[in-house]
């Protein structure tokens, strides 16, 4: 039992210390084989799912304990649930294990990993958070490949490479394999140079107003000083050759109505710098809200306003010209913030949604990923969304040629968790080969070139202006045109494994 312990804390320090953005990544590479280990020395399913428990919820509250600063009862679900997951996706092999060999249920292990990670992108309880690939995002350079396999690649080489050297630990013998599969996607991405031929060099101006997201933000300044001080420091840094004006996440805290949003006072407002500067395209968050006619289809999310009169709420991006406004619609929403999951059952609950200012209760969405156009393609990405890889790729697919974030990343005070948000931008910008703007309220705004190298930043808790001519691209990756295949495999697999489970024990049952 002592021995078991051992061994998974020992897995748990592994995958902490190879997390970003302190950890050394290549580490990982030895996290998975404690628990490898514990396969073959425990007795039951019970002991495979307390044990790994205890790895796993060891790991999750060191590297996201952040979450508290928000909300302690979001941190405590977040951690226990993904916790909890994974020590299912554990106990699920070593069930497999048990029923046929050891080999199985390393293969097993695998499949149902990868499809654990393929699920957390895409249900209601998404938290990918910490997905395996996502621990190389401070070292870009070793993954250029994820322009073909996206982060999931980078879950099946750690997966791969921890299979070898546990059989290795089994035989008690060196195999010149590990090096090898620890070698190629390396030297691949040395010197796999893709050739990105940019289009147009686009001028940007980043403003990071600095507000506080638990004094300011939604409490103490206006909105009015809130916009005001956006354009104080647009100001000090803006002339006639900046094309984009760049801002975080609801930088217009005051709920715009989308149906006259042309005559809303912060938009006529910020049109003022479109009159002085012709060329310009002003792109920042805003809490907007969109009326129901009576000819329109009202959504699952609207709202009663009065009798017969619905409305809808969303977390949105703006794109201000002289002639126009554009509007996107966050749509990868914060479960517990920006949406009830399984609303169905769970909209008695919403009391427990965690209040981060602004509008609470679940948001609206749409179905497309729009792209703003004036000067260039662009892609208006909210927060959240960056996490997601598969998802972000519909920005691509619908013709962006650079990727803006916009984000507020205060919530979580001067805690690794902006400092993960931020490196995991760089994937996305691996993925699709695209040069992203990143504006943040509070937290790191940045430039980060097509190969994730993040080139330009700000610091924490200052109110700053940032300023580059960047490249734009156009063209796919393999990555843009099949998403997450390897997610799609490792959850195809993960049933067929399920299923032979399933028959074997009513084999055996027979006999």
């Amino acid at each position: 039992m002592f021995r078991n312990l051992i061994l998974s804390i020992l897995s748990s320090l592994l995958f902490i210390l190879a997390w970003p953005p302190y950890g050394f990544p290549f580490v990982i590479f030895l996290a998975f084989v404690p628990l490898m280990i514990l396969f073959t020395s425990l007795e039951n399913k019970k002991q495979a799912f307390g044990y790994s428990f205890l790895a796993f919820f060891l790991w999750n509250i060191s590297v996201t304990y952040w979450i508290l600063y928000a909300s302690v009862f979001g941190m405590v679900m977040a951690v226990l649930v993904n916790s909890i997951l994974m020590a299912c996706v554990i106990t699920l092999a070593f069930w497999i294990k048990e029923r046929y060999d050891l080999s199985r249920g390393l293969w097993a292990l695998l499949s149902f990993w990868i499809g654990f990670e393929y699920l957390h992108l895409n249900w209601d309880l998404s938290w990918p958070w910490l997905t395996v690939g996502n621990v190389f995002s401070n070292y870009p350079s070793s993954i250029q490949w994820y322009e073909y396999t996206g982060v999931l690649g980078g879950t099946l080489w750690v997966l791969a490479v921890n299979t070898l050297i546990f059989r290795a630990y089994r035989k008690r013998k060196f195999s010149w394999s590990i090096p090898f599969f620890v070698a190629v996607p390396l030297l691949f991405s040395v010197f796999d140079k893709p050739s990105l031929d940019a289009i147009d060099e686009v001028r940007f101006l980043i403003i990071q107003p600095n507000v506080d997201p638990y004094k300011d933000k939604f409490d103490g300044l206006t909105s009015e000083e809130q916009l005001q001080k956006f354009i104080q420091l647009a100001e000090t840094q803006l002339d006639s050759s900046t094309q984009y004006l760049l801002g975080p996440e609801t930088a217009l805290t005051r709920g715009i109505w989308e149906n006259f949003i042309d005559k809303t006072p912060a938009v006529l407002e910020l049109r003022k710098l479109t009159d002085k500067y012709p060329n310009l395209t002003i792109i920042l968050g805003a809490s907007t809200f969109k009326m129901y006619t009576d000819s329109m289809l009202v959504s699952s999310t609207a709202r009663k306003y009065r009798k017969g009169s619905y409305y809808d709420a969303f977390n949105s991006a703006l794109q201000i010209t002289k002639d126009d406004v554009a509007v996107y619609h966050k749509s990868k929403l914060v479960q517990g913030v920006e949406f009830t999951p399984f609303a169905s059952v769970l909209s008695k609950f919403d009391f427990l949604s965690i209040d981060l200012g602004g509008i609470t209760g679940s948001l609206g969405t749409q179905k497309d990923r729009l792209v703003f156009k004036s000067t260039n393609a662009i892609a208006p990405i909210i927060c959240y969304e960056s996490i997601f890889g598969e998802y972000v790729t519909e920005y691509t697919r619908n013709g962006a040629e650079i990727f803006t974030i916009l984000t507020n990343d205060g919530w979580w005070k001067n805690t690794p968790g902006y400092k993960q948000h931020l490196h995991y931008a760089s994937l996305r910008a691996i993925e699709n080969r695209k040069v992203i703007a990143r504006a943040a309220n509070t937290g790191i705004s940045a430039f980060i070139d097509a190969h994730g190298n993040i080139t330009d930043k700000t610091d924490w808790d200052e109110e700053q202006t940032i300023s580059k001519t960047i490249p734009s691209y156009k063209g796919s990756t393999f990555y843009v045109v099949y998403g997450d295949y390897i997610g799609r495999i490792g959850a195809f697999l993960s049933v067929l494994f399920l299923c032979f489970g399933i028959a074997k024990r009513k084999s055996l049952s027979l006999r």
